[in-house]
């Protein structure tokens, strides 16, 4: 069964980050996508997998000011292709 894990984005890790650390300790094969990542701010079992962002993660101020793209976020999510999964589980903050 092919998973693939969705997370908002991944800015530090606060309690939605630690739910993903766990998530990805039960599926290790399974990727992240995620509206952006600051490299360097998530935990070893987060940066060690398999990220795939979306076109918010090249825009400018992404790393602190990244709610002012929040208009955006709907129609970037819905770039991603996860039509070769068989279970998406998906998580926020």
């Amino acid at each position: 069964m092919k998973i693939a894990l969705v997370h908002d984005w991944l800015t530090g890790m606060r309690g939605g980050e630690k739910c993903l650390e766990v998530l990805c300790e039960l599926f290790p094969d399974a990727p992240i996508y995620t509206l952006l990542h600051n490299k360097g701010t998530m935990s070893p079992q987060i940066e060690s997998k398999k990220i795939f962002t979306s076109f918010i993660n090249n825009l400018p101020a992404k790393q602190k000011q990244y709610r002012k793209y929040l208009p955006l976020f709907p129609f970037a999510i819905a770039q991603f292709d996860l039509t070769e999964y068989d279970l998406v589980i998906s998580t926020s903050r």
